[in-house]
C-alpha cells in the first residue's frame, strides 16, 4: 500500500529540527520516498491520510532494550539462574515468557517506537519474536536482536541473560552458540552493574578480563557481528574499546585517552539515562531500591550523563 500523509506538522528528526508545514509525505512499500508541496498534489495512486494539523515524526528507535523486563520497579532478588532455568525448561512456562516478551515489544510499537535493539535476552526468544513479527504473525517493531549475552562467573546477568565464559576458549565457544540463534549483534557484560554491586562506590567493577573481551570480539567480528558491551566504569570503557567493542552501553566519565580510543576505533556510546533515573532519583518506596543501590545508582547516572556530554562535545556518535 502507498500512503500520502497531508495537512500535518512535520518533525523531520534533523538536529536543528523545525516544524515544516504545507508538505505531503509520500510513502511507498513502507519507505518514505518524497516530500512534495501539499497543494494540488496528484495522489490518485495513494491512500490519503489527513492529519488535520496533527504532528507527524519519524518512528522512534530504542537502542537498548531487555524484553524480559517491563521497566517497572520490581523485586530483582527473584532474578536468579534457578528460576530462569525452570521457566525455560518447560514448554508452557517458556511459551508464557515468549508471550510476555512479545507483549513488551508490542508496547514499544504502540508508544511510537518502530525499531528496537535488544541487548541481552532469554535463550533465542528475542530473535523468535523478530521472525514472527517479520512474518506478520504478531504485531511489533523492527527488532535487532542479540539474544543471550556473554558474561563471566559472578558477572552482570551471569546465568540469567548471559552465558558464563571462564577462559578464551569458552568465550569463543559461547559466541558460536549465540550465533546459532541468528542474532543481529553480540552483547558482552564487561563490568558489574548497579543491582549486583556489593559495596558503595563500585557499581562498575571490572568482571571480564581483557583476554576474554578480546577473544569474544575477535570471534564475533569473524562471524560478521558488531559487539555491544555493558560498561559502567572508566576502566571498563577503556578495556572494552582497546579490545574491539563497537558500542559502549551505559558509559562512565571519560578522559582524553578514552576519547581518543572512541575515535580510533570508530566506536559509539549508547546512553541509557532513562533507566538510570528511577534507581538514582526516585523515592526508594517507589523504586524498591536499597540505600546501597541508590548510592551506586547515582554514580552510574552521573557517569552516563557525563559520558554523553563528552561524546557529543567530541563528535563521537551517541545513540
Amino acid at each position: 500500500m502507498n500512503y500520502a500523509f497531508r495537512n500535518g506538522k512535520i518533525l523531520d528528526g534533523t538536529k536543528e529540527m523545525k516544524i515544516q508545514q504545507g508538505l505531503c509525505i509520500l510513502v511507498e512499500n513502507g519507505i518514505i520516498t518524497d516530500l512534495i508541496p501539499d497543494a494540488n498534489a496528484d495522489l490518485h495512486n495513494y491512500k490519503v491520510i489527513d492529519l488535520h494539523g496533527q504532528y507527524i515524526l519519524p518512528g522512534l528507535i530504542n537502542m537498548h532494550v531487555h524484553l524480559p523486563g517491563s521497566g517497572m520497579p520490581k523485586d530483582t532478588k527473584k532474578q536468579n539462574k534457578e528460576s530462569v532455568n525452570k521457566l525455560l525448561s518447560f514448554k508452557l512456562t517458556r511459551y508464557i515468557v515468549y508471550k510476555l516478551c512479545a507483549k513488551y515489544a508490542k508496547t514499544e510499537l504502540l508508544s511510537g517506537v518502530t525499531t528496537i535493539r535488544t541487548v541481552g535476552g532469554l535463550s533465542n526468544i528475542d530473535s523468535t519474536i523478530r521472525e514472527n513479527i517479520n512474518k506478520g504473525k504478531i504485531k511489533g517493531p523492527r527488532i535487532l536482536a542479540s539474544n543471550m549475552a556473554l558474561s563471566v562467573p559472578g558477572g552482570h546477568m551471569a546465568g540469567i541473560l548471559a552465558y558464563e565464559a571462564t577462559d578464551i576458549d569458552s568465550a569463543r565457544y559461547y559466541i558460536d552458540e549465540i550465533s546459532k540463534t541468528k542474532p543481529d549483534l553480540i552483547k558482552l557484560m564487561i563490568t558489574g552493574g548497579v543491582l549486583d554491586a556489593k559495596k558503595k562506590g563500585e557499581p562498575g567493577e571490572l568482571k571480564m578480563s581483557p583476554e576474554i573481551i578480546n577473544a569474544a570480539c575477535k570471534r564475533a567480528h569473524e562471524l560478521g557481528y558488531k559487539v555491544a558491551a555493558h560498561v559502567e566504569s572508566p576502566l571498563g570503557v577503556k578495556l572494552a574499546l582497546e579490545n574491539g567493542v563497537d558500542t559502549i552501553e551505559h558509559g562512565a566519565k571519560l578522559d582524553e585517552e578514552i576519547i581518543a580510543l572512541f575515535k580510533e576505533h570508530n566506536a559509539s556510546l549508547i546512553t541509557t539515562i532513562s533507566p538510570a533515573i528511577p534507581l538514582a532519583k526516585f523515592d526508594r518506596s517507589i523504586s524498591k531500591a536499597t540505600d546501597l543501590t541508590q548510592y551506586n545508582g547515582n554514580i552510574v547516572f552521573e557517569g552516563i550523563v557525563s559520558a554523553s556530554k563528552t561524546c557529543l562535545d567530541n563528535d563521537i556518535k551517541v545513540g
